[in-house]
């Protein structure tokens, strides 16, 4: 199991975020999270890092429980992908310093790299098509490129479990679906990690996300698989208004139907 969790509840300031939620990812598969804002997206992911304690309830990731193991073992196994991190990486340092910082723990990188890193950074953005990025000051890269700049960064440290949290806010439709484009490959990767991938949007959910997990008002409305949930039925009662579903290139795209 890579994620267990039980009967999480997670209060602030008197407020319920979650409310007796249960969620299980196993080995071999890679979810999508969908909810409006306000569902409990975020708390749910810091929990699931070990930023956050549940109110009550048990957590336990590869099969380590949390409060019976030390978090930062398990978090050095985590990848997090997150718009938060874009705001503190320094402007002026170079790609493969900021991507060899994802080996190491740290924002960015001052040293010379060694040959070894300089080679592995290399290798990273060479099967991901964006070798050009290769020396680029952050600063002259698009949102779409520091996208694919702060995945490799989370990949480096060949992590077991990859969050990707709404990598695509933000993002034309073309730097869109070449994030899109890397993540699919990434899931295609025989040692590749495990996906949780977070959004708002039902045609962000790619073919390799084989389950889906509907969290609404920091309740689980429905988990399991993805072809199973995204039906006009499911997405109706989910977002509580009539849904059309148009499947198109293997992907679910939604508008409202105003029949």
């Amino acid at each position: 199991m890579i994620i267990e969790m039980k009967k999480i509840n997670f209060q602030r300031k008197g407020r319920s975020i979650l409310r007796n939620l249960s969620w299980n990812v196993k080995k071999g598969e890679h979810w999508a999270i969908v909810g409006l804002n306000g569902s409990g997206k975020t708390t749910l992911l810091n929990l699931v890092n070990g930023y956050l304690w549940p109110t009550s309830g048990t957590i336990a990731v590869f099969g380590h429980q949390y409060g019976k193991v030390m978090i930062q073992e398990v978090r050095q196994r985590i990848g997090w992908v997150s718009s938060s991190l874009q705001l503190r990486l320094p402007e002026e340092l170079t790609t493969e310093k900021i991507i060899i910082g994802g080996k190491y723990g740290t924002i960015g990188y001052y040293d010379e790299l060694s040959p070894s890193d300089e080679e592995d950074v290399l290798q990273l953005l060479q099967l991901f098509r964006c070798k050009d990025l290769f020396r680029r000051t952050y600063q002259t890269l698009s949102q779409g490129e520091r996208q694919n700049v702060l995945i490799a960064r989370a990949l480096i440290a060949e992590p077991e479990l990859l969050i990707l949290d709404e990598p695509c806010t933000g993002l034309d439709l073309i730097s869109r679906e070449q994030v899109l484009a890397m993540i699919q490959q990434i899931a295609l990767q025989r040692r590749g990690p495990t996906l949780i991938y977070v959004t708002h949007h039902i045609e962000e959910i790619l073919p390799c996300f084989t389950h889906t997990l509907l969290l609404r008002e920091g309740e689980v409305f429905q988990a399991g698989k993805t072809e199973e949930l995204l039906t006009p039925q499911q997405l109706s009662a989910f977002f509580q208004v009539p849904i059309v579903v148009q499947p198109m290139g293997q992907r679910q795209w939604v508008a409202l139907d105003k029949k």
